[in-house]
């Protein structure tokens, strides 16, 4: 199942720093929400730097908002990638939290076109909504992730236990 059917108060795209239709996740995204109107509300918006999220109805989708998340280019890791990346997740969170959103579907930011390594791109997916969860006990929401192959899903479910084990360790 694609993200644009998951049955969630908001999806998160995969955005580029101008807001503009673009291939992958984000093509399907604006096509199926209505790409004039999509296009025309992410326009008055202007812009969103890498690492942050914007909001915008859904439009055509049964989710009601769509969160564009811009996550980092893969430069190697050295420009401060994993810091944008997680930041990117958390704004998605919070803007969810902000719009009453108990559900949020999630592709894997920047593990596509952008180059992120996808086994990293997992952690810091999961640690980021991790974190968020523990940090916001009084605020439920169920967070999705869309994932097209059984080999993304193994690495996050590889990821969701080395978090989960690593915390659990802590204590």
């Amino acid at each position: 199942m694609g993200i644009t059917q998951l049955n969630v108060d908001a999806i998160v795209n995969a955005a580029n720093t101008q807001l503009l239709e673009g291939g992958g996740v984000c093509g399907a995204i604006f096509s199926e929400a209505g790409s004039k109107k999509l296009s025309d509300a992410c326009s008055k918006i202007g812009s969103c730097k890498t690492g942050n999220a914007v909001i915008t109805p859904g439009f055509n989708l049964s989710s009601k908002y769509i969160i564009h998340a811009v996550g980092p280019i893969w430069q190697g890791g050295s420009n401060s990638e994993a810091e944008l990346l997680y930041s990117a997740y958390i704004q998605s969170l919070t803007l969810a939290k902000e719009n009453e959103c108990h559900s949020i579907g999630f592709p894997l930011i920047s593990a596509g076109i952008y180059g992120y390594p996808k086994n990293q791109a997992w952690k810091i997916a999961i640690k980021a909504c991790n974190d968020f969860i523990h940090e916001n006990k009084d605020y439920e929401i169920n967070v999705i992730f869309a994932v097209l192959s059984d080999e993304n899903k193994k690495m996050g479910e590889n990821a969701i236990d080395e978090i989960c084990f690593f915390e659990s360790s802590k204590k």
